[in-house]
């Protein structure tokens, strides 16, 4: 773990001054430094709350797909850490500072190399877009988060990191956030090479799985999420304004490495 950092109140002061009638909870309080500490200390609390997949090659074909998209992002000058959690929930989720959490169901309910990128690539358009530190500055307030980024509130990063393992999701995204994350998420895939259609079908995937058979594996998606039927609509209308271009939408490599996947011994509790 990062050794402690300065936690510095007088540039918050000067901000809170130049906001004018903007309360402190308003603006985020989270320096890139504090953010990275807070998210090396989230990644720790993970590590014993979560349980992970192992394999080399499984894990590695997920940090290549993410570290392509990560080096064309907006915010390629922090390290990016991908993990496979070893879960039957549909679902991805990343914490402050580059750190993203693929689970298995995901890998499994993608039908192509695309429809998985799109979902990376969004929840890398959460890294970029600062989405979980802004809401902990406007949740959690100065005296709190000072407390974690010097590392002084074990028991708050704890109860954190067992929310995250439960949920999810650090915090809940605003409307515009998710937005947000998945105009960066388009962006990513285009300038990667790869389709970002994808993530438009993969939310038309989660309408339909939704209600079905396997709708328990997305508790956790539509509990933090919006509803994907518009989000696929606000996508597409994303992609038609990019230029026309070959694009790749899927690979025999995915195909490889999800059915390894879906060779593994079934998760606890599936």
């Amino acid at each position: 773990m990062r050794g402690t950092l300065p936690f510095r109140l007088a540039p918050l002061v000067a901000a809170a001054g130049l906001a004018g009638c903007a309360t402190v909870s308003q603006i985020n309080i989270v320096s890139q430094e504090q953010e990275l500490q807070m998210g090396a200390q989230f990644a720790a609390e993970l590590e014993k709350d979560l349980r992970f997949i192992k394999d080399p090659e499984v894990v590695g074909y997920i940090d290549n797909l993410g570290q392509s998209l990560a080096r064309v992002s907006q915010r390629s000058d922090i390290p990016y850490t991908f993990h496979v959690v070893d879960t039957d929930e549909v679902n991805a989720f990343a914490v402050p500072g580059g750190y993203l959490y693929v689970n298995r169901g995901l890998i499994e309910a993608a039908e192509s190399e695309s429809e998985l990128a799109g979902v990376l690539g969004h929840e890398i358009g959460h890294v970029v877009g600062r989405h979980s530190a802004r809401q902990l500055s406007q949740q959690m307030g100065i005296a709190a988060l000072a407390s974690i980024a010097l590392g002084e509130n074990p028991g708050m990063v704890a109860q954190l990191g067992a929310q995250i393992a439960a949920t999810g999701a650090i915090t809940h995204y605003s409307r515009e956030m998710e937005s947000e994350a998945d105009r960066y998420g388009v962006q990513e895939l285009y300038d990667a090479g790869i389709d970002p259609d994808g993530l438009a079908t993969f939310f038309d995937k989660l309408v339909e799985m939704r209600g079905g058979a396997g709708s328990g594996k997305l508790e956790q998606f539509f509990s933090t999420h919006p509803d994907p039927g518009a989000r696929a609509a606000e996508v597409r209308a994303m992609i038609a304004r990019l230029p026309a271009t070959s694009l790749r939408g899927d690979s025999q490599r995915f195909h490889t490495i999800q059915a390894k996947v879906k060779a593994m011994p079934r998760p606890p509790g599936s």
